[in-house]
């Protein structure tokens, strides 16, 4: 069987309009969501800084929590925290 060239592979993963991110919420995914302790928190914004899927929203500088249409539970902003001011928690501990 003879390999294919490069321009004989169909194109994979083709984004075709910038911005359509935003039209696929995939928040659904995750078993894990971010609880944040506002008494803890001292608007560092490395949770923003880290979070992969832009989630963590942020107004005047200051947080504001995490979008949960988007985030997928990875526990980035958790991990990443200087002041553990950000927590994993299970989805079905939260919907209590």
């Amino acid at each position: 069987m003879k390999k294919k060239s490069y321009k004989e592979i169909p194109t994979g993963g083709t984004i075709t309009s910038p911005g359509n991110s935003l039209s696929y919420e995939t928040g659904s995914w995750k078993s894990y969501r971010p609880v944040r302790d506002k008494s803890k928190c001292t608007n560092c914004l490395l949770c923003f800084v880290f979070c992969p899927e832009n989630c963590i929203k942020v107004k005047e500088g200051k947080v504001q929590d995490a979008d949960l249409n988007y985030c997928k539970g990875c526990g980035l902003c958790a991990s990443e925290c200087p002041f553990k001011a950000i927590t994993m928690k299970l989805e079905e501990e939260c919907e209590l």
